[in-house]
């Protein structure tokens, strides 16, 4: 049976809601500042139209975050060097922890209500097991290196978005410094585990 194409009232109105709610996270103080009824009515949708689209509050989120992140999922999945496949693994660890920086310091609120959502845990999440995935998949070919379950959860930690938040908002940290410092991090932890193992 032949896939059936979303009517294009409902690809607008999708688009609508996504747009809404991008401008409504972009403002508000706190993520959990914009509910379901804040976005419908900034789409100009009804609350049914919203929920039919995207079920709850987590799934508007996880889309959202998802429409954000493509061009980074592209260039991860096909580009070229730094993020692309074709780059060394010890290049492309720091590259790829760069990339998702980057991504949470342009997206934070997005990417706070994203994490806080949930299961309680941000490491059963989907976005979360595909970073851990592909940053594990990179670390393993690394000679030298074992441990990579590890390792990919250790580098990860340190793009949480609410760490993300508290070094922006309480401690002042400037974005090219966080930027140094997490590749320099991951650096270190890459030569220091595989010149032990």
């Amino acid at each position: 049976m032949p896939e059936r194409k979303p009517r294009k009232d409902a690809t607008r109105n999708r688009e609508a809601v996504l747009a809404a709610a991008d401008a409504l996270f972009a403002r508000r103080e706190s993520p959990e500042d914009v509910t379901m009824a804040d976005v419908a009515a900034a789409a100009g949708v009804g609350k049914g139209t919203l929920f039919r689209a995207f079920g709850d509050r987590a799934a508007l989120l996880r889309a959202l975050y998802e429409a954000r992140l493509e061009p980074i999922r592209e260039a991860v999945e096909a580009g070229p060097p730094p993020l692309g496949p074709g780059t060394p693994p010890q290049e492309r660890v720091p590259a790829l922890l760069d990339a998702l920086l980057c991504f949470k310091l342009d997206n934070r609120r997005l990417a706070l209500a994203l994490e806080e959502s949930g299961s309680g845990t941000p490491y059963r999440a989907e976005h979360y097991q595909r970073w851990h995935g592909l940053l594990q998949a990179v670390l393993r070919r690394i000679p030298g290196l074992t441990d990579s379950d590890f390792i990919a959860h250790a580098l990860l930690a340190a793009t949480r978005a609410d760490l993300v938040e508290h070094l922006v908002e309480q401690e002042r940290v400037p974005r090219e410094r966080m930027r140094a410092h997490l590749v320099n991090f991951a650096a270190r932890v890459l030569a220091t585990r595989a010149g032990r193992d």
